[in-house]
């Protein structure tokens, strides 16, 4: 950065040069500068701050993020699934499921959430969120309406919402691409078993293998090489995801 400060003269004199000479006036870069620096006309100083990675990184605690998936059932009916998630945690929401996404609908499944999320709302600060038209101002006055500042994704540009769009992923692997889905009912119930094992038990890396809703890694009262006589293994969400347990 120094450096980049260091050249700012030399590079405002050689543009403004650049322009001159197309103009038919060929000046040093240099004394361009100094006619500036005379007139008391300094370069504007760069602009410092951090990058949406370090935004990202440094307000995770702070942020909660959402969008949309869709889903098709084994009727060719399409499914629209509301998903939030908590930036420091990781933990996952169901907004909702409906065949007939409005923004009313967004609207209301935003206030479901504020209740769901009580006290937790004060410690968050932004929404990320799409430009999709069912993000209405009314979606939006639900969060400001609890201090939260939204945040919309500029076009085209995924990266802006990684973290939702990492977990859309996730529920399709996981979940949604191995599951014959009836209809709306039928979705809920099997999206609401997954986020109970996927808040209560999916190690995420990010936690160091914690799941979102486990604050610490269970310890074993002495090292060693593990039991497997011990380990249970218990299915969930209609046998297709396996959790492993310590045997009581």
């Amino acid at each position: 950065m120094f450096g980049a400060h260091h050249h700012a003269p030399q590079l405002l004199g050689s543009r403004i040069g650049d322009e001159l000479a197309r103009l038919g006036y060929t000046i040093a870069a240099s004394t361009v500068w100094e006619i500036l620096h005379a007139a008391g006309i300094d370069p504007a100083p760069r602009r410092v701050g951090p990058t949406w990675r370090q935004f990202l990184t440094a307000q995770a605690h702070a942020i909660i993020a959402c969008d949309f998936l869709v889903v098709e059932t084994v009727l060719l009916k399409r499914l629209y699934v509301l998903v939030f998630i908590e930036h420091g945690t990781r933990r996952l929401h169901l907004g909702g499921v409906t065949a007939h996404p409005t923004g009313a609908w967004a609207v209301q499944q935003a206030r479901n959430l504020a209740i769901d999320l009580g006290e937790r709302v004060d410690t968050l600060l932004f929404l990320i969120h799409d430009r999709d038209p069912l993000f209405t101002t009314a979606f939006a006055e639900v969060f400001k309406a609890d201090g939260l500042r939204i945040i919309t994704t500029l076009p085209r540009a995924r990266r802006m919402n990684a973290i939702c769009e990492r977990v859309i992923g996730t529920l399709r692997r996981e979940l949604l691409d191995r599951t014959l889905l009836l209809g709306e009912r039928h979705q809920t119930m099997v999206l609401s078993e997954y986020l109970i094992h996927y808040n209560r038990h999916r190690p995420h890396q990010s936690r160091q293998q914690r799941p979102p809703d486990i604050e610490t890694q269970p310890t074993r009262d002495a090292p060693g090489p593990v039991d497997l006589r011990r380990i249970r293994r218990k299915c969930v969400v209609k046998g297709m995801i396996s959790e492993y347990h310590h045997a009581a």
